[in-house]
């Protein structure tokens, strides 16, 4: 595995992972002895169906529990303190929405948990207008009721309010029509840009991430099997990763 290389990122690792396993049953579904990734880096996570990925995301997020090793978020071991809460967010699938409220109401709740007010929360949402494409406010429909599409993008852009310090996505550009997910690849460019912002992005399409983050991760059956720094050659990289056959990365 080629490590990734130095850049001005490397000065303070936000989340570190530490013989990190988990298992149901017999079945070894993440396995990950050592991984690091630095304050404001935009990271990916790549893989096929059931490589962990999800698993990953979960387990960064307190939502399951380790069976070995741990991970530590700014300094906060995860699962034995809630402390990291506060300066980060997520959006991993629509069944974390709260689906009897409307988009607004749903907002305004996620910004009063995170100290925010309603004047704070119409400022960020007047940000995504074209995001929303005047599809989720003033509708007046419940988010159950919204399509699938539209309910991800409630979710992340919820996931922006109090200026979360890491930002965790989990196949963030499923559901979205071509023109969102431009919009999309632009707005986490935008997030990942400031240095103080960590964005952890995993998805199915190798294009997307390897558009909007400087890294990417490939699991594999739970484990890391390349950690590659993204370059004009990475997309052709994991194609051929992907298909099989034997890929070099050069150094």
């Amino acid at each position: 595995m080629r490590p990734c290389p130095k850049n001005k990122f490397e000065i303070q690792a936000m989340i570190t992972i530490e013989n990190l396993s988990k298992k149901y049953g017999s079945q070894v579904v993440l396995n990950i002895e050592e991984l690091q990734i630095p304050t404001g880096q935009s990271f990916g996570l790549v893989g096929n169906n059931g490589a962990g990925k999800t698993t990953l995301f979960s387990l960064l997020l307190d939502l399951i529990q380790p069976t070995t090793g741990h991970i530590d978020n700014n300094g906060v071991q995860v699962n034995m303190s809630e402390e990291w809460k506060p300066f980060t967010s997520s959006f991993i699938d629509e069944s974390f929405l709260i689906g009897y409220l409307t988009p607004e109401e749903y907002f305004y709740f996620i910004g009063d948990l995170r100290g925010q007010n309603k004047a704070d929360v119409d400022a960020l949402l007047a940000k995504y207008e074209d995001f929303f494409h005047g599809e989720i406010l003033g509708q007046k429909k419940y988010l159950r009721d919204l399509s699938k599409g539209n309910q991800k993008k409630a979710g992340i852009v919820a996931s922006f309010i109090g200026n979360p310090k890491v930002v965790i996505l989990d196949e963030p550009f499923a559901n979205l029509d071509p023109t969102t997910q431009i919009r999309l690849k632009q707005i986490i460019k935008e997030l990942a840009s400031r240095q103080d912002v960590t964005v952890l992005v995993s998805s199915h399409d190798l294009i997307h991430v390897t558009e909007v983050c400087e890294r990417i991760v490939v699991l594999n059956k739970g484990k890391v099997v390349k950690d590659i720094q993204t370059s004009t050659e990475t997309l052709k990289e994991l194609e051929v990763f992907f298909a099989g056959k034997q890929a070099t990365f050069s150094e």
